[in-house]
């Protein structure tokens, strides 16, 4: 299941992306509009932030804004800094690659051949969607 902090880093990306001009936006109106927590939110935009998705000013005009255009931004990394790994079990990750301890085979394990198909079939979708799809 997607963690509320995916669901509401998403939701507090839509939320910029839909901004006129790209203005920075400040926390407390993301917030109220997307019903999220505001020390919550602080957080994952905080993230969001240090990875180079977000910009943020300071001051009286303040706030976050987005620092490439909706189009440029695609789900995969987004999903890969809120979520973690993409992949469902640590033998079929391509960034985050651990054996499975009750794993003698990985080539004749079933569990490893239908996580395969389900990694790429989602990482297929993540690469050809953009925050711009979402909106």
């Amino acid at each position: 299941m997607l963690s509320k902090k995916t669901k509401y880093g998403l939701k507090a990306l839509t939320y910029l992306a839909r901004q006129e001009g790209n203005k920075p936006v400040q926390i407390s109106a993301i917030s109220e509009s997307e019903n999220i927590s505001r020390k919550f939110l602080e957080s994952i935009l905080l993230t969001l932030r240090k990875n180079g998705f977000l910009g943020s000013k300071k001051g009286k005009n303040g706030g976050y804004y987005l620092l490439k255009d909706p189009k440029d931004i695609k789900m995969a990394p987004i999903m890969r800094i809120l979520e973690g790994p993409i992949a469902m079990v640590p033998c079929v990750s391509l960034n985050f690659y651990e054996k499975c301890d009750d794993c003698p085979d990985e080539t004749a394990c079933a569990v490893h051949s239908l996580m395969i198909e389900v990694r790429d079939s989602t990482l297929q979708i993540f690469n050809n969607k953009s925050l711009a799809d979402l909106l």
